[in-house]
Formats: C-alpha cells, sequence, structure tokens
C-alpha cells in the first residue's frame, strides 16, 4: 500500500513539475523590454439582453487601445434575475469569444451557484456548473479571436474536472484565476456532505500554493490572483491546536472563505514578493475600486506583501479597470477606471474607430492610511507619504524620472506600503499629463 502512495506521489508530483514548467503562454505581444504590460478588468457587466449591445462596444473600445494585452471577465455574464438557460450561456459564450483581445472568463455568482434559486430557474448548480465549464472552457485556449493559451488546474488528473481555475504568465507577472463565487462561497448550511464546496476547496489550496512556489522558483515579479467573491477579509479565524474540543460558541455561519484566506496567507508566505489580490465586492465605491491591505495571518499580524483590490463600477456595462505594470516602476502598478462614452447624444461625435477609448475622470485617491497626492506640489516634486511607524531617520522616498508613456511622476514608497499607484485626474494634480 505504501509503495502504491509513494508511486502516486512520484506521478502526481511529476505531474507538477512538467505543468510548472509549461505553465500559461507569456503575452508575446507586450513582451518586449521595456514595454509596460496592460491589462482590463470588468465584471458583472452582463445582467440582462439589452446590455449585450454597450459590453460590444466597450469590448471595441479596449480593442482599440494598442496598450491591452488581455482582458479578465471577472465574474457574473449573466444576472441574478435572469434564468440559468442554456440559450442564454451561448449568447454570452458568443459575445465574449468575439472579443478582438484575448479573454480571460472566470466563474461567479449569477453564472452557476444562484442557479438553484426560484427565480434563476430552480436549476441544479453543480450540474449548471459542469455545462459552463463544457461550454466556455473546453480547451486550453481563452475567449477571444486571437485567444490566450492557458494553463487549468484539470491538466492535473486528481483535478481533472476544474477547467474554470487557470494560470498564466506575462512578463514576469504569473497569474491566476479562481472559482470562488458569492455568497459564502457557496458554503451550504444543509446537512450532510458539502461535496462541491469541499472538493473546490481543496482544488483552489492546491492550485494557490504551486502556482506561488513556481513563480518563486521562476523568480517572477508578482504573483496576481483574482476571483469574483468578497472574502471578507476583515474576518479571520487562527488555528487552533484543540478546536475540535469546543463547543460552538457563535450563532455566526461558517466562513466559506476560511480555506482560501489561509491559502492566501501560505501563497504569500513562499512568494514573498507584491501579491495582487483583485476581486468584485458589493461596498460602494464612488470611484470604482478601493485599495489597502486587509489579509492577516494566524497571528493576527497584517500580510503585508499582499494588497486588495476590490472593485465595484457605477456603470459596469461601459467601466473597466485598466492595469499598468513595468518592471522599471517603483511602485510597479498603477491602475484607473477607463469610461466608454455610450450616451445617444455623443454616439454622433464619436471619434473613428481607430481611436482610443475616452479615459474616465474618475480616479482612486489614496486609500486611508495613504495621503492622496496634492494639488499644490510641484510637477518635478513626488507626493509625500506617512512613514506608517517607520523609524524617523530614515530618507524619504527618491523621486524617479516619468517613463516614456506620459503616466505620472513615480516614487519608491516604504517597503509596507502597497506596489501600486492610483493615476490621478490626468493633467489636473500635480501637472502630471496622465492618459
Amino acid at each position: 500500500m505504501h509503495r502504491v502512495d509513494r508511486v502516486f506521489a512520484a506521478r502526481l508530483t511529476s505531474a507538477v513539475i512538467a505543468f510548472a514548467l509549461s505553465c500559461g503562454a507569456v503575452v508575446h505581444a507586450h513582451a518586449e523590454a521595456g514595454t509596460p504590460l496592460g491589462f482590463a478588468v470588468i465584471s458583472d457587466a452582463l445582467t440582462r439582453p439589452a446590455d449585450e449591445a454597450p459590453v460590444r462596444r466597450m469590448l471595441d473600445a479596449i480593442a482599440r487601445d494598442g496598450s491591452i494585452a488581455f482582458i479578465v471577465y471577472d465574474g457574473n455574464f449573466k444576472g441574478s434575475t435572469e434564468p440559468c438557460r442554456d440559450s442564454i450561456y451561448q449568447s454570452r459564450h458568443d459575445l465574449l469569444d468575439a472579443s478582438r483581445t484575448p479573454l480571460v472568463l472566470l466563474p461567479g455568482q449569477h453564472d452557476w451557484a444562484d442557479c438553484a434559486l426560484a427565480h434563476a430557474g430552480a436549476y441544479d448548480p453543480v450540474e449548471r456548473l459542469d455545462f459552463v465549464r463544457q461550454l466556455f472552457f473546453a480547451d486550453a485556449s481563452s475567449l477571444g479571436q486571437s485567444p490566450l493559451m492557458l494553463s487549468r488546474e484539470s491538466d492535473v488528473a486528481r483535478f481533472r474536472t476544474f477547467r474554470e481555475i487557470v494560470r498564466w504568465q506575462a512578463q514576469g507577472i504569473a497569474f491566476i484565476g479562481l472559482n470562488v463565487p458569492s455568497p459564502n462561497n457557496h458554503y451550504l448550511t444543509a446537512g450532510g456532505r458539502n461535496g462541491e464546496f469541499e472538493d473546490r476547496a481543496v482544488a483552489t489550496t492546491f492550485w494557490l500554493e504551486h502556482a506561488a512556489e513556481s513563480a518563486r522558483r521562476t523568480e517572477m515579479r508578482a504573483l496576481v490572483v483574482m476571483l469574483q467573491a468578497d472574502p471578507d477579509f476583515s474576518r479571520y479565524e487562527r488555528r487552533e491546536r484543540f478546536a475540535w474540543l469546543h463547543f460552538s460558541r457563535s450563532n455566526q455561519p461558517r466562513d466559506g472563505f476560511l480555506e482560501l484566506k489561509r491559502s492566501l496567507v501560505k501563497a504569500a508566505e513562499i512568494f514573498r514578493g507584491p501579491v495582487i489580490v483583485i476581486h468584485g465586492t458589493d461596498a460602494p465605491e464612488p470611484n470604482g475600486f478601493h485599495i489597502d491591505q486587509p489579509l492577516r495571518n494566524d497571528k493576527g499580524l497584517i500580510v503585508t506583501n499582499l494588497t486588495r483590490v476590490a472593485i465595484a463600477f457605477r456603470k459596469p456595462q461601459s467601466q473597466w479597470l485598466e492595469v499598468q505594470s513595468d518592471a522599471q516602476w517603483h511602485p510597479p502598478f498603477r491602475l484607473r477606471v477607463r469610461d466608454v462614452k455610450d450616451s445617444h447624444t455623443r454616439e454622433s461625435n464619436a471619434p473613428p474607430p481607430e481611436a482610443p477609448a475616452q479615459s474616465s475622470e474618475s480616479y482612486a485617491p489614496y486609500p486611508a492610511p495613504y495621503a492622496a497626492p496634492q494639488a499644490t506640489l510641484p510637477a518635478s516634486t513626488p507626493p509625500e507619504l506617512p512613514r506608517n511607524d517607520l523609524p524617523e531617520s530614515l530618507p524619504p522616498p527618491p523621486s524617479m524620472p516619468s517613463p516614456a508613456s506620459g503616466l505620472p511622476p513615480i516614487f519608491t514608497p516604504p517597503q509596507s506600503l502597497p506596489p501600486i499607484y492610483p493615476v490621478p485626474a490626468s493633467g489636473v494634480q500635480n501637472g502630471a499629463s496622465g492618459q
């Protein structure tokens, strides 16, 4: 029996090593040295048939932007009140697959987890998830007319069914896409084995930890994890050695994101470099997204190399999150909300098809405790940030020249600050000439 276990372990290890070596295709169009990598994140954009036309225009606008290498659709390609019919899935597949930019789809709450509700048709969620896997994730490529090659967890024999959990690489960044839906990660409170949740939790843990180890060994410069649900990072549970002896002292429901958060803590410990987690949220975000460092480990300490970006667009049918990254920038990530003007009064004055999409004037300030750039500063002076309890003798962050892309001047923050710079409004603050 032990020999069988050793043989299985050896085969699994060999499969993981082979998988790590072949993990994901690099985005060749943006792989030239000195060229920033740009990608777009959209979410919750398709809630009814009337949304299909504006979303098609948004995809076309992104395709006209030469700086965007790929799109990530971060969950909910159907609405909460739409029935989970095959025809709706097929229609959304055809729309997203027509994107001229490679599009990586991540499933969300309304796409399968809510299908058991009466207004969604009272379907079996597991059966609907299997249908989504067969329709949207049939092979190793992403959606889009010029698809991106992905590594799917189904490449590992033990996790053959998990086609929707993916990873890929681009310019030294490892990307991970997960199936983590709201609410509570589809954890069911009914009696009996919670089979779908338990199997997916094991698959997610395996994927995250091995991706972090692979990123460490191949010296990736960052790890970007994307999922649909808000994991409620403010709630964390410490491991207790004799927890099984304790009776429940709370009526609070079981945290369906517990395993995910522990896996993210371990992934951040393994990788040690910047870990960016991007997910949706139901909380209102006036600027479209929020940046913070909310995850804690078992000791209650903040995981300082993990940064969360929570997105909540005001107009998801015409807005997307643009993320730009370059190894020469400090901090290396910059992001802003972009917008497509789709009102009928402006369509007659719309730019020709070759023109890039218009930028939104809504940019996020630094969230507390990070200070927003001051408009009174001269263009040559970088914005000054609080020291975050560092010693007073530490010199201020040195300024660096503005990159050729025309984004505002950059600066090197203290190590404990997030590696993300929200781009201020173009040409208004700091004298910057943003795009």
